[in-house]
């Protein structure tokens, strides 16, 4: 149940839910799943011929702070089909629910540490080290070399001083592995990140970070108040990092500690098995093969990223001249281990394939699902310059083959992440965020990640309709 001061808090948004998360929940409950008296259905495109999956993206982090009591609260209102989260763990082991590990962007922890002298202290300052990469840069390209944490190769614990994520540099900022579970609920509570400026502030700071059990227990008390399935959508977050904080700091015995935790928890709450309410997603390949060896038996979601797009020709560009190249180039393992193969190499019915051997379904962005490109080009600017060609100069959305593809290596597709704010929308939508997600439903999307699960839901039940479901 919710504290009596979370209710007052929910209650300043409740005009809003009365025209959007009521009125959505009627709209699911008419047009799903039967079919509308007196007509014919037409087909569902999805994998397994089932309803595409709403996917609460940290919760409802459009109208609350993400990854919070109040966010996930709203997304099961707003009816949600998942709850979706980021695992990290921290100085005491214990798996906790923030986006990033730098504190800085999701916590108001830079307000704390103003008044709170440990806090301060925690600050990393130490420099990374540079590595050279081992790859070919004339057939991958991408910079030469990338930063490093391990700034003493002959201690592993040297990981803990400066604080590089995946080969970025987050110097001068908080580690979440630097705080008991205990003192990031004690000192520190969630914030809006992703179109910060356009999102409602005043919460900021008053939720505190949620342990991935207390996400379970959410799910499971809702699941059982509503009567429909709420499942839980893990991520192991840079599990690379993640590892390599977690040995420092003593967790667990072996060689990953993140993953083994999860399939503890999982077990412990008899949820690892192939119906339980659970998908289990990463960026690397490596830690789901090690949680299907180490004993996970849920649907398993690689997910695959990009860097930009060049709507000129709707091309995903991988490579990359900064630090994004080993951030979202290419899964952070293939760094290491000097293999420069990009994340489009997942994308060919090869590597589908090899995915089908360790995972159920892929996570792709958007662009890698439907071609994003302007028509006719807008070659020059009025001085001659150069024109930068903009995602709202794109008027032209089209499918690529990675539905068709992916449903014919068996892999289910949910893509990310719907976002109702015009700078994340193509031009071709004109504002409308329903538009957009339409155009996705009707393509065979199996989910969507979304900030926004009243706009999904709705947008669900119009696309139902549009079918006679």
């Amino acid at each position: 149940m919710l504290q009596s001061s979370t209710i007052l808090q929910l209650d300043r948004y409740r005009a809003f839910r009365i025209i959007s998360i009521d009125f959505v929940l009627c709209c699911a409950i008419t047009f799903a799943p039967s079919v509308l008296a007196g007509s014919t259905a037409t087909p569902f495109l999805t994998l397994d011929g089932t309803p595409p999956l709403v996917i609460g993206h940290r919760g409802l982090p459009g109208l609350f702070p993400e990854e919070t009591l109040p966010s996930y609260e709203a997304a099961v209102q707003a009816g949600a089909d998942s709850l979706e989260e980021d695992l990290h763990l921290t100085k005491d082991c214990v798996l906790v629910a923030r986006h990033n590990p730098w504190l800085s962007d999701n916590t108001n922890i830079a307000a704390v540490a103003m008044q709170n002298a440990a806090v301060a202290g925690r600050r990393r300052t130490v420099p990374g080290v540079w590595v050279n990469v081992k790859y070919d840069l004339a057939q991958f390209g991408g910079p030469a070399r990338y930063l490093s944490d391990l700034v003493d190769p002959a201690d592993p614990k040297s990981v803990l001083k400066s604080f590089i994520v995946d080969g970025e540099d987050h110097t001068g900022d908080w580690s979440i592995t630097d705080f008991t579970a205990a003192e990031l609920k004690q000192w520190l509570g969630g914030t809006t990140y992703d179109a910060r400026a356009e999102r409602p502030a005043d919460l900021n700071g008053k939720y505190p970070v949620l342990t991935m059990q207390e996400i379970i227990d959410l799910a499971k008390a809702r699941s059982a108040k509503t009567g429909r399935t709420i499942t839980v959508y893990t991520e192991t977050k840079n599990p690379i990092w993640n590892n390599a904080q977690a040995i420092a700091n003593g967790c667990g015995t072996g060689s990953h500690p993140l993953e083994d935790a999860l399939i503890k928890l999982l077990n412990d709450n008899h949820m690892n098995s192939k119906t339980a309410p659970v998908f289990v997603q990463s960026f690397e390949p490596e830690s789901l093969k090690y949680l299907r060896l180490a004993g996970l038996n849920t649907r398993v979601v690689q997910l695959i990223d990009g860097n930009s797009v060049n709507y000129a020709d709707g091309s995903v560009i991988y490579a990359s001249p900064g630090s994004e190249n080993f951030v979202s180039g290419r899964p952070y393992s293939w760094t290491i281990a000097g293999d420069g193969r990009l994340f489009d190499s997942m994308l060919t019915p090869a590597g589908l394939a090899a995915i089908k051997t360790y995972a159920d379904g892929i996570g792709p962005w958007k662009p890698q699902v439907m071609t994003h490109r302007m028509s006719p080009l807008k070659a020059l600017n009025p001085d001659g310059s150069v024109y930068q060609t903009l995602l709202s100069d794109v008027n032209i959305v089209t499918p690529t083959r990675l539905i068709a593809d992916a449903h014919q290596a068996g892999l289910f597709v949910h893509a990310f992440t719907f976002r109702n704010e015009p700078q994340y929308l193509a031009g071709l939508f004109n504002a409308d965020p329903a538009a957009e997600l339409l155009l996705y439903f009707r393509a065979g999307i199996d989910g969507v990640f979304t900030d926004f699960s009243n706009t999904a839901v709705a947008a669900r039940a119009t696309y139902l309709k549009e079918i006679s479901r």
